[in-house]
């Protein structure tokens, strides 16, 4: 088959690898109809994501058809169009019996790996790195889904790829980061960033209550989809952040913020920001925390910082002092995917939701490598890249 695979810093190919085949009786295989390319991938295109491999297959964004079905697979058939989420879960664990599936303790299978850098280990991830399990992922012509019945998500007839297919990942990575922000009926909230997960944290903060939702970017597109999803907006180089925030708040701050950035933030000529990329830049570090450290300093007093986005290791400078004192509230964490799709699938079948509005472009799985830079870039007015194998 045809598959995106990881060959080093800024170098990803559409090579011939094998199929894949059942390894154990709980899989199945999808032939995927459509894959995407998430923010995340970003850390492992630009090299800062420790144990890649060359020809380590990519994407953990894919849909489509069950081809294959093990022989103790009880919910799937042959033909079931199929959503999988990003995170492998083996729904028997302590973890996952709480709902907590991406703290699977089962499904990584490199767990020794993550458990000497992290402690414990979190759950096994497609096309994620091999300290998470070295699964290959879905950028490809076909995909093995280990505890299928777990993870897979049946899509009913009637509804197109384009709407379901960010129930792998973005549309309940950003509900579950508004959920996180412990958002109140009427309560400011702040969202740096406005990416695709921001996109749908936008969405998701209106739909649990919030009275008021600020999104935080510099580039006009993103902005602008901002917008259309009813925030108001920053723009970080035009504007200063903190005091524009005060600004709007009256001086309280936001009560909930939600860090949709991550590990590789930009913020023009902050010196935090030019120290950070310095530092990257010879191997002294991994992450850029700009936008962790601005969230923390903006943020009301007693309120919540919402982290959905991906951080590496040991990010410097992070102002712990003024979080503690502030009495903030943290949450964060890879997304339970599988708590989220059925009830986020609902509300797309109810019209409440079209995920769809975030796809800016549509190519198939040869153009990945151009896209990805693209992507990475925020050329063409880029914002999301979705991909037909």
């Amino acid at each position: 088959m045809r598959a995106l695979c990881w060959h080093g810093k800024s170098d990803v190919r559409v090579d011939t690898v094998p199929d894949p085949t059942i390894e154990d009786a709980r899989d199945v295989i999808i032939k995927i109809t459509t894959t995407c390319i998430c923010g995340s991938d970003l850390h492992l295109y630009d090299g800062y994501m420790p144990t890649m491999e060359a020809g380590d297959v990519l994407g953990h964004e894919p849909m489509g058809v069950v081809v294959e079905v093990g022989k103790d697979v009880k919910k799937l058939k042959k033909g079931d169009r199929v959503v999988i989420p990003f995170t492998i879960s083996c729904g028997e664990c302590w973890y996952c019996k709480r709902t907590e599936y991406s703290l699977c303790d089962t499904s990584n299978r490199n767990a020794e790996i993550a458990r000497k850098v992290m402690g414990q280990s979190p759950a096994g991830l497609f096309g994620y790195t091999h300290m998470l399990g070295a699964y290959p992922g879905g950028q490809a012509e076909y995909l093995r889904v280990p505890y299928a019945d777990v993870g897979a998500q049946v899509i009913p007839d009637g509804l197109p790829d384009e709407k379901v297919v960010f129930l792998s990942d973005i549309f309940p990575t950003g509900y579950m980061a508004a959920e996180n922000a412990q958002i109140q009926p009427g309560d400011t909230v702040a969202i740096w960033g406005c990416g695709p997960v921001a996109q749908f944290a936008i969405r998701s903060a209106w739909m649990l209550g919030a009275g008021r939702v600020v999104a935080i970017d510099t580039v006009p597109e993103r902005l602008e989809m901002a917008r259309q999803g009813k925030a108001e907006t920053i723009d970080f180089e035009k504007q200063d952040v903190y005091d524009t925030l005060m600004e709007m708040t009256k001086g309280k701050g936001p009560d909930s913020c939600i860090d949709a950035v991550g590990a590789e933030a930009h913020a023009g000529g902050a010196f935090d920001a030019v120290l950070d990329k310095a530092k990257a830049a010879v191997g002294l570090a991994t992450d850029r925390p700009h936008v962790l450290r601005e969230a923390i300093l903006c943020c009301r007093k007693g309120g919540t910082v919402s982290i959905p986005g991906v951080y590496v290791g040991f990010p410097d400078k992070v102002p712990f002092g003024a979080a503690m004192n502030k009495s903030l509230t943290f949450k964060m964490g890879q997304t339970h995917v599988q708590r989220y799709t059925k009830p986020l699938l609902e509300k797309i079948q109810s019209g409440e939701i079209d995920p769809s509005f975030v796809i800016t472009h549509t190519l198939p799985l040869e153009e990945a490598p151009g896209a990805y830079k693209t992507f990475r870039d925020k050329k063409d007015r880029c914002i999301k890249v979705v991909l037909k194998p």
